[in-house]
């Protein structure tokens, strides 16, 4: 199995940068979900009612879906650098590994406990399926992840539909609704118990029903293998084989995203049945967000090699710190919106949650811009990687 050695200054900025512009994205959609509590004012003028509207479908089209999908996409990438990088130094990096995704859990329940929509939870549990296949064949691993991306549990489903058409299954047992008491309230700790139970519950199981559980895992690999073919390091003899590559990545998932986009709703509305239709909707939607997504991350990089990052090249040191990052805003964004907190869902609509999200965005990224001219990792970073190599000779 060959592998390319990816250690250029250069493919590390503009990765990071990358990752920066994926959290910036989730940061902004949150802040106008107001962190899954789905609370608004009643009442606006009609101009406004009508930006709000806007917005909404705005971001929602740019980035729901599709920043989480490129988080994952790099969330392999980095196990790939790791797991290469321990190889080189002669040390299988499995059980490090295998020990950084419990940490990882560890964080995700701290930011379940504000959050009841987050990440950090699934991704430690799907991160395990890169263990069995770190050492596979290029070939197997892309029909692993082939198979995944289409969805096979939902075309269980659709098979099913279709033989007892009169059947409608209840997917959801758990609903973030239910949360929503405690999110209103003012209690704190009731709050927080809500969420890290009902609301965690609530999140697992939305991700296995809607796809994002095969989803992500796909994406793990994706990101393993653009790592192995060094597709992320146009450095060198590789410069034009990755311009390349990344060309033609845009070049098909462009006219995909368009017929994708145009095409499902009219899928859509050929099915009567609404368990079939939902089951649809899930495989549907997850092809156009990876192929949207193809389509941001190959422009986003082409921009950034052939402009030697001019401007994304800010985002760089905010995508250093993303763990710290996502987990603050969790924290910081709970307290704006929740009853315990500030109560702002009861007067912000779209508009001026969009404007609080790009306040918080700024603010972090004028502190991750701060934080690394002193240090070397995010803060909660540094105590994941301590944490990591804890009774290891070298760290």
């Amino acid at each position: 199995m060959e592998t390319k050695t990816l250690q250029t200054d250069k493919r590390i900025h503009s990765i990071d940068a990358l990752r920066g512009f994926a959290v910036m994205g989730i940061v902004l959609l949150h802040n106008i979900e107001h962190f899954n509590y789905y609370s608004f004012p009643e009442t606006a003028p009609a101009w406004l009612a009508q930006l709000d509207r806007h917005l909404w479908d705005m971001l929602f089209f740019l980035f729901s879906g599709k920043a989480y999908a490129i988080f994952a996409l790099l969330f392999g990438f980095t196990f790939y650098l790791q797991s290469h990088n321990s190889e080189k130094r002669g040390t299988d990096f499995r059980n490090r590994y295998m020990w950084r995704l419990i940490l990882l859990l560890g964080f995700g329940f701290i930011n379940a406990s504000f959050f009841p929509g987050e990440i950090l939870v699934l991704y430690a549990l799907i991160g395990f399926v890169l263990v069995p296949v770190r050492h596979s064949g290029n070939r197997t691993v892309a029909w692993i992840a082939l198979i995944l991306m289409l969805q096979p549990v939902e075309w269980g489903k659709a098979i099913y539909s279709l033989l007892h058409p009169e059947a409608n299954l209840q997917q959801m047992v758990y609903s973030l609704a239910d949360v929503y008491p405690q999110l209103n309230g003012h209690s704190f700790w009731e709050m927080v118990k809500a969420n890290f139970v009902t609301g965690q519950l609530a999140s697992l199981n939305w991700a296995w029903c809607y796809g994002r559980v095969f989803q992500t895992a796909s994406l793990f690999m994706i990101g393993m293998l653009l790592g192995r073919n060094g597709l992320f390091s146009p450095t060198g003899k590789d410069h034009d084989r990755v311009i390349r590559f990344w060309l033609r990545v845009g070049l098909y998932a462009l006219p995909t995203t368009v017929f994708l986009y145009y095409l499902k709703e009219f899928i859509y509305s050929l099915i009567e049945n609404p368990f079939l239709e939902s089951t649809m909707q899930t495989v549907w939607n997850s092809w156009y967000n990876l192929s949207f997504m193809l389509v941001i991350v190959s422009s986003f990089l082409l921009l950034y090699w052939t402009n030697e990052g001019k401007l994304q090249r800010l985002l760089a040191p905010y995508g250093k710190m993303s763990l710290t990052d996502y987990i603050s805003q969790s924290i910081i964004g709970s307290f704006i919106y929740y009853g315990y907190g500030l109560e702002m869902h009861r007067y912000c609509g779209t508009t001026l949650s969009l404007l609080i999200g790009i306040a918080l965005f700024l603010l972090q990224l004028a502190f991750a811009h701060w934080w690394f001219r002193h240090f070397k990792r995010g803060p909660l970073e540094t105590i994941w990687h301590r944490l990591t190599w804890i009774g290891a000779k070298k760290a």
